[in-house]
């Protein structure tokens, strides 16, 4: 039984974190932090979670999490993991980090978030995208991948890695979940239902991510909508010169791409948020313009999942050895 440690338990991606794992037939969570609620049941504090979880919040010292843990999940905002992931890492722990302190190198880390980053070793970070980087399974430190790159990324990578590409606009709409368990003013029931709200139009910080992984000219928009939970990404592909492909030889590279791919589910039309909420999977469609160089790409995840917590836990059963699906594999809350 893997013992499984989680540090910042009371936000969305903490509580995604223990709402999966309490059904994972091979981890047994051992301790939740939270400063906020510390000495106060998980379940009272969040009874979709009774009687599944008996713990209490905890705000005890990396130490003591790294000696009742066997895999440590942080799930802090931006800027606080690195405060953690080092004396983690000393103290040998294997660890997966859900915010963005080790997905990009320290330059561009401190360029895009503006802000020093204050762990000075040079982590060895896996960025945590199983279905591009399968070194995943000899990590110590997991560097899970943003909700925006994540169904960014993967709607276009078997194209980009054929070679095909020479330029890739995202338009992104999300549920407002993404923004965090604290309210803003684009949150804000008024401002938000029966509206769209673009936000960072040409500069938000996870267009890092994708040009990392990607290594094409990319542009990105993200909108929030009026809906709890999902992504979905549309994606302009245009292609290279004579790389003029029809329908079957796209679909063609998209299945070898993905043959072994177990979360990434291939549409015979265009994905829907509604087919994907609660679940692991990405859904990936295409279309291809007419006597055109566009393709274009629908992809929908669910954000919390495999956008956060479920990809974080794909993560670490990849590097256990076990089955990439185990505690993952359930079909999607319709309607």
């Amino acid at each position: 039984m893997i013992e499984a440690g989680i540090i910042g338990g009371a936000g969305y991606t903490g509580l995604e974190l223990i709402r999966l794992l309490v059904q994972h037939p091979q981890v047994n969570i051992s301790i939740v932090t939270s400063r906020r609620y510390k000495g106060k049941k998980v379940s009272d504090v969040n009874p979709h979670l009774f009687p599944f979880i008996e713990l209490e919040y905890e705000d005890v010292d990396t130490n003591e999490i790294t000696d009742r843990s066997d895999i440590v999940f942080v799930a802090v905002p931006h800027g606080s993991a690195m405060e953690y992931v080092p004396a983690l890492m000393e103290r040998g722990a294997r660890v997966i980090d859900l915010s963005a302190d080790y997905r990009l190198n320290r330059a561009v880390y401190e360029r895009v978030y503006k802000r020093e980053h204050t762990d000075k070793e040079e982590r060895d970070a896996v960025y945590g995208l199983t279905e591009l980087h399968p070194e995943v399974a000899d990590a110590t430190l997991v560097a899970n991948p943003g909700c925006y790159p994540t169904g960014a990324i993967l709607a276009v990578a078997p194209m980009v890695k054929s070679g095909l590409v020479r330029q890739v606009v995202f338009d992104a709409k999300s549920g407002i979940s993404g923004a965090g368990a604290e309210p803003s003013e684009n949150s804000h029931f008024p401002n938000l239902a029966e509206n769209i709200i673009p936000y960072q139009v040409t500069a938000h910080r996870h267009v890092a991510e994708m040009r990392q992984e990607l290594r094409v000219k990319v542009s990105f928009t993200p909108h929030v909508i009026p809906s709890i939970r999902g992504i979905l990404t549309t994606a302009h592909v245009f292609l290279n010169e004579h790389s003029s492909k029809t329908h079957e030889e796209i679909e063609a590279i998209y299945t070898q791409f993905y043959a072994d791919k177990r979360f990434i589910r291939l549409r015979n039309g265009l994905s829907s948020l509604s087919a994907v909420r609660g679940t692991n999977f990405c859904d990936i469609g295409f279309e291809i313009e007419a006597e055109s160089d566009r393709i274009v790409v629908i992809s929908t995840i669910d954000n919390l999942v495999k956008g956060g917590s479920g990809q974080a836990i794909q993560n670490m059963n990849v590097m256990f050895g076990l089955d990439e699906a185990e505690g993952l594999w359930f079909p999607g809350l319709v309607p």
